[in-house]
């Protein structure tokens, strides 16, 4: 794997190798918004407002002010870390960008009013500064860890909006590349049952030199009971038999909250799934397509995940034990460690701060998220490979089923039975 796609390596990349990944980060961004460009073209790249999604024009506009603040524009920038965020900024290239693009100060809702420039000026936009950004790495010291951590900020910041463009097309019926984007992935060789982990102590969290975010820090040793769980994610199959059982119509399999939410979305089976003869269709980019029962369910809240597990008689893992089970040898017969990627994995717990937390420079990331969302772990089809990290946790609020999110479960080493 190249270094630019290296999960652990892109986290100490030189400031060649960061240059590298943001050429070609910049150019996923630019090829999927063409796509978009192309099906909504009558519309002007208007799509109906929604509390999930952002405008396109948007979008692409604030990857390119998010670069710009953070390294063109920051004063501090060789403080890494330690920089003030509040420091006052040089003025950006583009006028008025900050009331624009600035996503902690503009509204969510007053993104689709915003007078943003057109496609071909927000593409302006983002070449100069990322040829400013590429000049600025050129010329520094190559010890200069501070503008590299945000060289890296920056790069992590573009992939997840890159996934977000990819989940938003998804969920608003608009065709990508279907040979980027099938419908279905390879067979996994990862088999059904379970890993079994001992009880154990372990280290949960980043630690040494690597780049990391401000919530995967302040790493700590927790002791872990033993627990059993499943090898792979759950997959259509299981999830299926869920629905056909009537788990959708019974209160009992779901907590409080997750009834509410499935009374107000009248879900009555997953969001982008349709009853088909005897079986299944699911909507994928805008198509419909034969669900294939072996590929892990997807497009899933956190509250259905939930509903599942209690009907097959399992819980989630929380994301201690997810992580355990990613980083750990199991035991015989099953020697390695999960596999992950092919769907982000709701776990039990809220997202919350590890003890000692400091936020880094880039405040609104983790702070303002405490207490409200779910954390994820592992990666999706969507997600960029230099994102695959074991330590790395995604949230969301626990409704959310736009995003390409499914789960696997667990139980303790003296349950018996796997679920269904």
């Amino acid at each position: 794997m190249p270094i630019i796609d290296d999960p652990a390596l892109i986290r100490c990349g030189d400031r060649e190798q960061l240059g590298a990944a943001l050429l070609e980060s910049r150019a996923n961004t630019l090829r999927t918004f063409a796509c978009y460009e192309r099906s909504l073209r009558a519309t002007a790249l208007q799509v109906p407002y929604s509390a999930e999604v952002n405008p396109p024009l948007w979008e692409l506009g604030h990857v390119g002010w998010f670069q710009e603040y953070w390294i063109r524009r920051n004063p501090q920038r060789a403080r890494g870390i330690a920089a003030d965020p509040d420091a006052p900024r040089a003025a950006s290239s583009l006028v008025n960008a900050d009331a624009l693009y600035d996503s902690s100060r503009v509204e969510h809702t007053s993104r689709w009013r915003l007078p943003l420039p057109d496609a071909v000026a927000t593409r302006d936009y983002l070449a100069r500064g990322l040829e400013q950004t590429l000049q600025t790495l050129a010329q520094a010291d190559t010890d200069d860890q501070g503008l590299l951590y945000f060289a890296w900020l920056v790069l992590m910041h573009e992939d997840m909006h890159h996934e977000a463009a990819v989940y938003m097309a998804n969920a608003l019926g608009i065709p990508l590349e279907a040979d980027r984007w099938p419908g279905a992935l390879p067979p996994d060789p990862v088999g059904p049952g379970e890993l079994t982990l001992e009880a154990t102590r372990f280290q949960i969290g980043a630690a040494g030199a690597q780049f990391a975010f401000d919530n995967e820090l302040m790493p700590h040793w927790v002791d872990v009971e033993g627990f059993r769980i499943d090898r792979a994610p759950v997959n259509n199959r299981s999830f299926a038999a869920f629905v056909a059982d009537g788990g959708y119509r019974q209160p009992r399999h779901w907590t409080a909250d997750g009834w509410s939410w499935r009374r107000a979305s009248n879900a009555r089976w997953p969001r982008f799934w349709r009853p088909a003869g005897s079986g299944w269709q699911q909507r994928w980019f805008g198509e419909w397509i034969a669900l294939d029962e072996a590929q892990p369910a997807v497009n899933l809240s956190w509250h259905e995940a939930q509903a599942w597990c209690h009907w097959a008689g399992r819980r989630l893992p929380t994301e201690l034990e997810w992580e355990v089970a990613a980083l750990t040898v199991a035991a015989p017969p099953a020697a390695a460690p999960i596999r992950f990627g092919r769907v982000w994995e709701w776990t039990a717990s809220a997202f919350e701060p590890y003890p000692g937390f400091a936020p880094h420079p880039y405040r609104e990331y983790s702070s303002p998220w405490f207490g409200s969302r779910r954390v994820l772990r592992g990666a999706s089809l969507a997600t960029h490979p230099r994102l695959h990290h074991p330590r790395y946790r995604n949230f969301f609020s626990p409704e959310r089923n736009d995003i390409f999110a499914g789960f696997r479960s667990c139980a303790p080493t003296g349950a018996t039975g796997s679920g269904p």
